[in-house]
């Protein structure tokens, strides 16, 4: 019998719901995350802390179930996708967004990862789709778009944050290159996310692209 020592607590585990079109994607996914008890299975998506969705494609109606999970259900989520179009990237983002895992990369170990970086507020972007996103601010600043004014809500503490985590650095190396604390450096993308009505890091590092701050 599992001593209490090798299972985690119940109250400690995420609580996920998993939903997709095509119900064998759905019982894969579901099977692959019953190997793992750091997380917990809801299938009632009102009470789950984390939306797992499997969308084929980032159409209208995807886009529309993204945003009705976060914004009316109050839960974060984790998309799973074959493909995210560079258009699409900040739609899918600013919809709350946490991770974005490729299909062919949603091994179980994968999954989780996101779920428990989702569940903590985390980001976590696949490196391809941070390009994206950088390219495509970046021809809009060229392009002469103005700024708008929140542009200096930033500080400069908060630019040197947000510039290292769309970098990919977490937040022990992130202290470390600033000679900060880790708390500091959690404290100020809280300040952010709360500040700016942002969904988790990699909105805030959505936002601060898109508004010019790095």
């Amino acid at each position: 019998m599992p001593t209490t020592a090798s299972v985690p607590r119940k109250a400690n585990r995420v609580r996920v719901s998993v939903t997709a079109s095509d119900p064998i994607s759905r019982e894969g996914v579901l099977s692959q995350l019953r190997q793992h008890p750091e997380v917990e299975l809801d299938g009632d998506p009102g009470s789950a802390a984390v939306a797992l969705l499997i969308e084929d494609t980032l159409d209208e109606a995807a886009l529309t179930r993204l945003r009705r999970v976060v914004r009316s259900e109050g839960m974060r989520a984790v998309l799973v996708t074959g493909s995210v179009r560079e258009h699409e990237l900040l739609d899918v983002i600013e919809c709350g967004v946490g991770a974005i895992v490729w299909r062919h990369d949603a091994t179980a170990q994968r999954l989780v990862q996101a779920v428990l970086t989702t569940a903590r507020g985390g980001g976590d972007l696949p490196a391809d789709l941070l390009g994206q996103l950088i390219g495509q601010v970046g021809r809009i600043q060229r392009g002469g778009a103005e700024m708008p004014g929140s542009f200096l809500s930033f500080t400069k503490r908060e630019v040197d944050v947000v510039r290292l985590v769309a970098e990919g650095f977490d937040t022990s190396e992130i202290a470390l290159k600033l000679s900060y604390s880790e708390r500091t450096v959690k404290n100020v993308m809280h300040g952010l996310t709360t500040r700016l009505h942002l969904r988790n890091r990699a909105h805030v590092v959505a936002y601060a692209l898109r508004e010019g701050f790095i």
